[in-house]
């Protein structure tokens, strides 16, 4: 920051984040024309929030998360917050009556994510200005709409809740630059309870804002009043949405979402810190072993209170359930794990932001240096985060937008104040390869020999095209169907029929019997269709599920369908649509 920003009057930052969103909201639209004329979500989790908000909208209590046409006749208690539901009603409540359901629903696909967008944007910008400039904030802005893992989650038609809880980080982040301790530890606080009500995904992000709060005290203890701050608008938000959203129907302590041994733990670590943050001053090195007791005590007590939560994730997982399903979720496996070639440039993109984080640190002085050391502390905590899971990448991602829009603004006017031409050419290099680290791969594949088409992982690449052709399911009369688990979502919510499972790992006994039918042979997986009253198979021959389960046994269920060899058993449904899409009623 150069000049204080009350005396910045005339610059109008609001304008330039408006306009930018306006600039990135038309590319994200631009860039995914085709997915939106044909319906096709970047992801199954997004139809399935269409799903249960459909339910919601229908009459389901909104204290019952349970998807009802999953898994066994009681249904399958979902995981997911109905905050992420109620932008996504409010559009479709309100558009109805106007241009339909139908309509309102497209609406809410595309108004919701970008709203989404808006409001990190907003929050991203005036950060941004603070810091800087209006040039910056807009610079910054642009920079959301390049880092490949945030355009991800904020994409139109991404309805799934990582877009939300990215805007939680972000509003975090400026929450913590703000000059009042007790108003910037709230918020603080208040926007990370909302991000791990939505998700727990996010706490280890919450636990990052908190040690830099701790760090803040042992630099001063004037400004013990963040952490205490931060922790009670914490434990205090958590317990009001827990009580909005939950309610006292479902007491159990799950250790996939937000529960009472999860409450006891922030309340106790809350309570702890007030009373040491009242107590006398003591030396620093007392001071890190009281919180250590304080978090000590609250871990105990979550520990006594939910000991299986204790366990890394999903480590209790059916075997088959987790060869099969878990192990093949890319996004949520380490870096080391992805398709490198995608997955690498991003996180370069990461690093570089990271330098010049410190860039800014080393070259800045008094509070701001502070700052600056702050931000980096984050930036790094979440990178780290992104290695051991990758779809935290957009965590990240949205933290490093204002780093790189400096460093791009800075090679800009180096640009503008060389005069060599290859030096000119260097720096719009650098450029490039800073906001777009993906074009030398992407040139080098459009050069490049094309290969084979392989079966596709993403059913929205699917030359079956369940989105469409699973509405002709309906013609038949109503039944359960045996799906892989991926093409699940878009059959309940193209259909009124029920499916025996979906990538949602709380209906893992269900999950076990999709995948041991259609790998077992056909005379072993026909007792576990009859058990599951199954009516109907239905598969999409070119996705990679169904290839990972024929690849397993080559004389199961999977691979003599996709073969074409359907055990007698099973009577072909000639349906209107690709070959890629196969149906069969069970005789």
């Amino acid at each position: 920051m150069t000049t204080d920003r009350r005396n910045r009057g005339h610059e109008r930052p609001n304008t330039r984040i408006a306009i930018m969103w306006l600039v990135v909201s038309a590319i994200f639209l631009a860039a995914g024309w085709q997915r939106l004329q044909q319906g096709q979500f970047p992801d199954p989790d997004d139809a399935m929030r269409l799903v249960q908000v459909r339910d919601l909208l229908a009459g389901q209590s909104w204290f019952d998360l349970h998807q009802y046409r999953l898994g066994s006749s009681d249904g399958v208690l979902m995981h997911w917050s109905r905050l992420v539901d109620i932008p996504i009603a409010l559009v479709v409540l309100i558009l109805s009556p106007i241009i339909g359901v139908a309509a309102a629903e497209s609406s809410a696909m595309v108004a919701v994510p970008l709203m989404t967008l808006g409001a990190i944007l907003f929050v991203l910008g005036r950060l941004a200005w603070r810091l800087f400039d209006a040039d910056i904030a807009g610079y910054a802005c642009l920079c959301i709409g390049l880092l490949a893992p945030v355009v991800f989650q904020l994409q139109p038609m991404r309805l799934d809740h990582h877009g939300w809880q990215i805007f939680t980080i972000v509003l975090a982040l400026w929450a913590i630059s703000i000059r009042s301790p007790l108003k910037g530890g709230a918020i603080a606080g208040i926007a990370m309870a909302v991000g791990a009500s939505i998700s727990v995904e996010i706490l280890p992000m919450a636990a990052a804002f908190g040690a830099l709060l701790v760090l803040r005290w042992l630099r001063n203890r004037d400004e013990r009043w963040w952490l205490v701050s931060y922790m009670q608008a914490l434990a205090l938000s958590l317990c009001v949405v827990f009580l909005a959203t939950r309610g006292i129907t479902d007491l159990a302590n799950h250790c996939d979402a937000i529960a009472p041994a999860h409450l006891g733990f922030f309340i106790i670590a809350a309570i702890g810190t007030g009373v040491i943050a009242a107590a006398p001053k003591v030396p620093p090195i007392a001071l890190i072993g009281l919180l250590g007791l304080t978090g000590m005590a609250a871990l105990s007590f979550f520990g006594l209170s939910a000991p299986t939560c204790l366990a890394a994730p999903f480590a209790e997982l059916d075997p088959a359930v987790r060869n099969f399903w878990y192990l093949n979720i890319s996004e949520g496996r380490p870096l080391w794990e992805q398709d490198l070639w995608t997955a690498l440039p991003s996180f370069l993109q990461l690093l570089i932001s990271l330098g010049a984080a410190l860039m800014l640190f080393v070259g800045s002085r008094d509070w701001l240096r502070q700052w600056w050391g702050e931000y980096a502390m984050l930036l790094l905590a979440s990178i780290i985060l992104s290695v051991f899971v990758w779809r935290s990448a957009a965590f990240a991602g949205a933290l490093s937008a204002i780093p790189l829009a400096w460093l791009a603004a800075r090679l800009l006017a180096a640009i503008r104040h060389t005069s060599g031409a290859a030096s000119k050419a260097v720096g719009a290099i650098a450029i490039i390869l800073i906001l777009l680290p993906a074009t030398p791969i992407t040139l080098y594949r459009s050069f490049a020999a094309k290969p084979e088409i392989p079966p596709t992982s993403a059913v929205a690449d699917s030359r079956c095209d369940i989105q469409d052709h699973a509405e002709k399911l309906a013609n038949l009369e109503t039944g359960r169907i045996l799906a892989p688990l991926d093409i699940g979502p878009s059959i309940l919510l193209k259909s009124g029929h029920s499916v025996l499972a979906t990538s949602h790992h709380r209906a893992e006994m269900a999950m076990r019997d999709v995948i041991v039918a259609y790998t077992s042979v056909p005379a072993e997986a026909r007792p576990i269709l009859r058990d599951r009253d199954i009516d109907y198979v239905v598969m999409c021959t070119d996705l990679v599920e169904p290839k990972l389960y024929a690849d397993a046994n080559p004389d199961g269920l999977a691979a003599k369908l996709l073969a074409g060899e359907s055990p007698e058993w099973l009577e072909p449904v000639v349906m209107d649509g690709p070959k890629e899409f196969q149906v069969w009623r069970i005789r």
